[in-house]
């Protein structure tokens, strides 16, 4: 399935995923052990998967709601760029024409959106969409998403250089070149699938990029753009190819992944590739793509990803592993990859009927923590140089201060009941009884869904509610502990995200 914002899957891939062949494959052993050397050489490790995160269209960021998940997931993740749909949405309102045709641009909601985002210290990603009506070359190509955005061309690509050239000029006249070359400019979005309408696509989508592109340099060449941000890792070679053949400026290369996009529409193959690996394969199958192009040099960013939508099990634990997981995969061949989205604050399919109908987001509506905003928190006290591990279910990284930082995991796909799993970690280059901090992710921690159970499950909680259910499942105080001759034993029950950090008093 390549749009990834259906949460329902065809009858074939429900079918099909009956016995969960296309998720993980075999759980780990009931035991493992695996020794770590503190002191071994280590590798960069910058903190790529929380740089960024998408979110909702562009007019969703005026809301205070938005806001303040903006605001708690930082606190957490302390991302820097955040990226969303529809900034050229005619509810925006960038685009009009006078009763002679001639363009009318107004800028006053665009400078509200941006405004927010950089009083919270965060900037963005621009993606440049969709098609003001206008401006369309076919005003009745509308979206089926509920705020109905068109993807048609322009009537008039000399018109649409004009507002291009007018929306960057502006930007820069009200933030400054210094500012704004440090954002990101990507030429629309999933423009392989039915969020663009051009014919041929491929085509007509790089004559898009390519006149975006050029526009955007004239204001400045400090100005950076990128693309073909398509669905399901696609267009890149040809995305690429093209660019150099007709010197084309590209400074960056995005396109999407999530774990449940076909095999076959994210590879062009047959293979049996467990949702759990799809999207760390991809990602290195487009950063081969990158390396093996005219441009090898280009950073990647993965502007959208999220874990398989099935059984609401964005809702669940199950994200933190599958979250940790992927990070592990996807090291050295990603600069960003963007979790969609980190709020709730969201509606492509309408208004929320409830706080958890298994929405893409850290925190669900009303501002509630999910297990993901608390699985983000954690990773993010990973260091930021990494230690090789031989396990699949390990990340080992030593921090600034000289200490080890390590998450362990134990990943079950939903609708399996899993087994807990037992670790041991033989420790070398630490003090022997070296002091343990732990912090952990899974049914009892951090858990949302059976404290809003208890609370009957209220479709519309109030804000006292909603403060009752943050305070109920935020965790407590890491658990302390200490190395036994060198080893430290852990019982990981399914899905749990563990956070251990080591001190190693020596330094």
């Amino acid at each position: 399935m390549m749009r990834r914002r259906s949460r329902l899957l065809p009858l074939s891939l429900i079918l099909l995923c009956t016995a969960w062949p296309c998720f993980s494959q075999s759980q780990p052993p009931a035991e493992e052990v695996v020794t770590i050397d503190a002191h071994a050489t280590t590798t960069p490790f910058p903190h790529f998967w929380e740089q960024m995160f998408g979110s909702g269209r562009a007019i969703l960021t005026l809301r205070e709601a938005y806001r303040e998940d903006l605001r708690a997931v930082k606190k957490v993740a302390d991302f820097r760029y955040v990226r969303f749909h529809a900034i050229l949405h005619d509810e925006v309102g960038v685009y009009n024409e006078d009763e002679h045709g001639n363009p009318v641009y107004n800028f006053a909601y665009v400078d509200s959106i941006y405004d927010g985002l950089l009083k919270n210290d965060v900037r963005p990603v621009v993606e440049i969409s969709f098609m003001p009506k206008k401006l369309a070359f076919n005003p009745d190509a509308l979206h089926p998403f509920w705020y109905k955005q068109n993807v048609s061309p322009p009537k008039s690509m000399e018109r649409w250089d004009d507002l291009i050239q007018h929306f960057a000029q502006h930007l820069v006249e009200r933030y400054g070149i210094d500012e704004v070359s440090q954002w990101y400019f990507e030429v629309w979005n999933e423009p392989n699938i039915d969020f663009w309408n051009g014919i041929p696509r491929q085509e007509s989508y790089f004559e898009l990029y390519d006149h975006t592109a050029g526009t955007l340099k004239s204001v400045s060449p400090r100005l950076r753009v990128g693309g073909p941000a398509t669905a399901a890792a696609q267009w890149v070679p040809e995305f690429l190819q093209h660019t150099a053949d007709n010197h084309i400026p590209v400074d960056f290369v995005s396109t999407h992944g999530y774990a449940d996009d076909t095999v076959h529409n994210m590879f062009g193959t047959h293979e049996d590739i467990p949702m759990d690996d799809r999207v760390g394969r991809a990602i290195a199958k487009v950063r081969g793509e990158i390396d093996h192009s005219p441009t090898p040099h280009l950073p990647l960013f993965w502007t959208e990803w999220n874990v398989p939508g099935m059984m609401e099990a964005r809702d669940t634990i199950y994200v933190g592993p599958a979250l940790a997981n992927t990070v592990r995969e996807s090291a050295g061949n990603v600069d960003m990859l963007s979790f969609w989205t980190f709020s709730d604050v969201f509606e492509e399919g309408g208004p929320t009927s409830t706080p958890f109908r298994g929405d893409f987001g850290l925190r669900a509506f009303d501002g509630i923590n999910k297990p993901s905003y608390y699985a983000y928190g954690l990773l993010h006290q990973l260091g930021d140089q990494r230690l090789a591990n031989t396990s699949h279910n390990l990340i080992v990284t030593r921090t600034s201060n000289g200490d080890l930082a390590i998450a362990a995991w134990n990943l079950v796909d939903p609708g399996h009941q899993g087994l807990s799993r037992e670790l041991n970690l033989h420790l070398s280059g630490v003090p022997q009884n070296a002091k343990v901090a732990m912090q952990r992710v899974d049914q009892a921690h951090g858990n949302v869904l059976p404290q809003w159970a208890a609370m009957g499950k209220p479709k519309n909680p109030t804000p006292a509610q909603a403060e009752q259910l943050n305070r109920e499942t935020a965790l407590p105080a890491p658990e302390q502990t200490a190395l036994h001759n060198g080893t430290l034993h852990l019982s990981l029950t399914p899905n749990a995200l563990v956070l251990i950090q080591i001190e190693d008093s020596r330094h």
